[in-house]
């Protein structure tokens, strides 16, 4: 039986390159394994993807109780297959905070460290057997790096993150700074998404104070695209809630190079929660936040109402 390993919806970067990295590695030792995606890659993945002459997974919609699956950046339920519960899951791997509410049937090996990105795990986790890879796979574990890290301006970066890889970088012979701008450029194409594309695009789903919330983070460098179509996006806001039986979508737009989100204030509710949760004081449809750029660490952990 081949293994499926997989990331979040919405996948990415990191949820399109580990599940490449780690059934590479699961094969390798002796477990056939592929990777499958749960969406159309990000604008930056794609480009990641392409970069390193890798082919895009096939994207599934559910898993069944006949599949044998490896989850990996995400433990979170909503952010995975329906039937999730029902299939084999023969492992987790990841860097995010712990959510519950997945079941498995049998024991089950689990990974979860406080690190920036769920490729820096995988390296570790693969040991010498790292010296296999073919040149795809350490790319797309550097480039999963310089992702979750933001070129290592995000506060979730640690040393080791960063030595991991510039390791990976210097055995490729890649300037970092030169992929970073190529991805972040990637990254910083939304011309052809719709605002509800853009609403998901990177988006995670929490319960606050009783209110579902969406939480949307787009991370660029060129954020005046983004905010150009404010009045759009916030106007569609109310449909993608309803759609998505949440409260209230909340859109972050991360400023790579300032270091900065915007949050985008569409009405009381986030007003309130702007100023309650970052101690902000919000005077127009759009607040700034300086120094805020990691919606693991700095967004959720401070919502309240």
């Amino acid at each position: 039986m081949t293994t499926l390993v997989f990331g979040h919806k919405s996948p990415d970067t990191d949820s399109t390159g580990s599940p490449i990295i780690w059934a590479w590695y699961l094969t390798e030792i002796g477990t056939p394994a592929k990777p499958v995606l749960l969406g159309e890659p990000n604008t930056e993945a794609a480009f990641v993807l392409k970069h390193w002459g890798l082919d895009k997974p096939e994207i599934i919609q559910d898993v069944t109780a006949e599949d044998s699956v490896v989850i990996v950046d995400t433990n979170n339920p909503a952010e995975l297959p329906p039937s999730v519960n029902e299939a084999r899951i023969q492992g987790i791997i990841d860097h995010h905070m712990l959510v519950g509410g997945l079941k498995t049937k049998t024991p089950i090996d689990i990974t979860i460290r406080p690190l920036a990105c769920t490729a820096t795990i995988l390296h570790d986790l693969m040991g010498t057997t790292l010296a296999k890879a073919p040149t795809g796979i350490k790319g797309a574990m550097l480039s999963c790096i310089l992702s979750d890290t933001l070129e290592f301006r995000s506060p979730t970066t640690t040393p080791h993150d960063r030595a991991v890889a510039e390791k990976l970088a210097a055995d490729l012979r890649v300037s970092i700074p030169d992929l970073a701008t190529q991805m972040f450029e990637a990254k910083s194409d939304v011309s052809a998404f719709s605002d509800a594309e853009l609403l998901r695009m990177d988006s995670k789903e929490y319960n606050v104070a009783g209110k579902e919330l969406r939480v949307s983070v787009l991370e660029t460098t060129a954020p005046k695209l983004v905010l150009d179509r404010k009045d759009s996006l916030m106007r569609s806001m109310e449909g993608v809630a309803k759609e998505d039986g949440a409260d209230q979508v909340l859109l972050f737009v991360v400023d790579i190079l300032k270091e900065e989100a915007t949050l985008l204030v569409p009405n009381d509710l986030v007003k309130q929660l702007a100023e309650a949760s970052f101690g902000a004081k919000v005077t127009g449809d759009t607040v700034v936040l300086p120094g805020v750029m990691s919606r693991k660490k700095q967004i959720i952990p401070a919502l309240k109402l």
